[in-house]
């Protein structure tokens, strides 16, 4: 039982749907078989019931062959099986035309006739229903049924049913089948949904990962555009100056090296995350980007009073376990909380998609990136499994982080300095 729990747990959420159609429509045989065919034992002679039950038996294979093959062609995996379809609409008819002659030539008695009038029926039933999955045209599909529904009244006057009795089973074709082929149709559209769901938050996911590259280059181009420029404007200026001999040219090239080593640093913050990630904007755009991908998601605590650099490494781990969340994971829920601890701050992310989140970042380049900025406000960061479905992320930064990451920056500065 574990191991089948975790192979079902191990699907995505369209993967289960699609596992749910298939075995739904496998069922369809199990009744076929166990609803018409064994009835037959206590209606008919063993004779008939035998020839009955043995063509119920491959009818219901047939019908699951046919219903795996479609649904496959449902989601591109092969070609439409147009020659399996014509298959079991022939065996439909040729097995319906069995059981009336079999009525008209077996034991008598109303239990055969009964026993043969519903295999006859029913077997029309079950393969329009059955054909409306390798059809995509919902005109062709009416067609379909309507067809089989004429075909019963018209196979069941030549063989001796009369007149009322054919009439009355054409109607049960018509409105068996149409459930069962409504019941397709229906099915193939919600799995279809589903992929197209799934598709959309993975797009979204890519999107949200484009926009935050696109912000990456514009900060950058914000802080090198500028300080370029004017590196370059002075460092003309020097040259002239120079080549005049005048004093000055000194002062310009040491305003291009502060101008550069001011350009060095923050370029440095950009690359770190330091610039724009303020943790109360990523709590609340997570919080609304997980709501739209159907996921509920409680933030508790607030980043009100932190320090900047403190806000900023812990929001890049909530915009990265997010983005896990969207990615990767299989989740319905999704918990952040927040709190100050022993001179720490302690930010927690868990979801209950195991299996996707841990493959998609226990050990990915995501979170070794988070760990690689928290480290430098001394941080920590914890990430796996927890319990039989759940995930989560766990990052710890000191209060003092804050002066330690200014005390460092000042510190790289002077060093850069003293190189140049």
């Amino acid at each position: 039982m574990s191991g089948a729990a975790g192979w079902w747990r191990g699907k995505t959420t369209p993967a289960k749907v699609e596992t749910y159609t298939r075995w739904s429509f496998h069922f369809f045989a199990v009744i076929e078989i166990a609803a018409i065919g064994l009835p037959v034992f206590a209606q008919a002679g063993p004779g008939v019931a035998g020839w009955l039950m043995a063509m119920v038996v491959v009818h219901a294979l047939l019908c699951g062959l046919t219903a795996s093959r479609a649904l496959d062609w449902t989601r591109g995996r092969r070609a439409q099986p147009v020659r399996l379809l014509w298959v079991l609409g022939a065996a439909t008819c040729v097995f319906a035309v069995v059981a009336l002659v079999l009525r008209k030539h077996g034991s008598a008695g109303d239990d055969t006739e009964n026993a043969t009038g519903t295999v006859f029926a029913m077997m029309l039933a079950f393969g329009a229903g059955t054909m409306a999955l390798g059809v995509r045209n919902r005109r062709r599909v009416v067609a379909q049924t309507t067809g089989f529904a004429c075909g019963a009244a018209v196979m069941s006057l030549p063989l001796g049913v009369p007149g009322p009795e054919a009439v009355v089973t054409a109607f049960v074709v018509f409105f068996s089948g149409s459930f069962l082929a409504a019941t397709s149709v229906f099915s193939v559209w919600l799995l279809n949904a589903v992929y197209e769901l799934d598709e959309a938050r993975e797009t979204r996911a890519r999107l949200a990962v484009a926009e935050e590259r696109l912000r990456f280059g514009r900060d950058l181009h914000d802080v090198l555009g500028r300080n370029l420029a004017v590196i370059a404007l002075k460092s003309e200026l020097a040259v002239q100056l120079a080549r005049r001999e005048r004093p000055e040219a000194v002062e310009q090239m040491i305003e291009v090296q502060r101008i550069a080593q001011e350009s060095q640093r923050e370029v440095r913050d950009v690359v770190r995350g330091y610039r724009d990630a303020d943790l109360g904007a990523e709590l609340i755009g997570a919080k609304g980007v997980l709501a739209a991908a159907g996921i509920s998601c409680e933030v508790t605590g607030d980043a009100d009073g932190l320090p900047a650099e403190v806000q900023s490494a812990l929001g890049w781990v909530v915009r990265e376990a997010a983005t896990n969340v969207l990615r990767h994971g299989d989740a319905g829920r999704c918990a952040v909380g927040l709190r100050v601890r022993e001179g720490c701050v302690v930010l927690t992310v868990e979801n209950d998609g195991a299996v996707a989140s841990g493959s998609g970042g226990g050990g990915g380049s995501g979170l070794a990136g988070l760990r690689e900025r928290l480290a430098g406000v001394d941080g920590t960061l914890e990430a796996g499994p927890v319990g039989t479905d759940g995930f989560r992320v766990v990052a710890s930064v000191p209060l003092s982080a804050g002066t330690a990451a200014d005390t460092s920056t000042t510190a790289d500065t002077n060093v850069s300095g003293v190189t140049s």
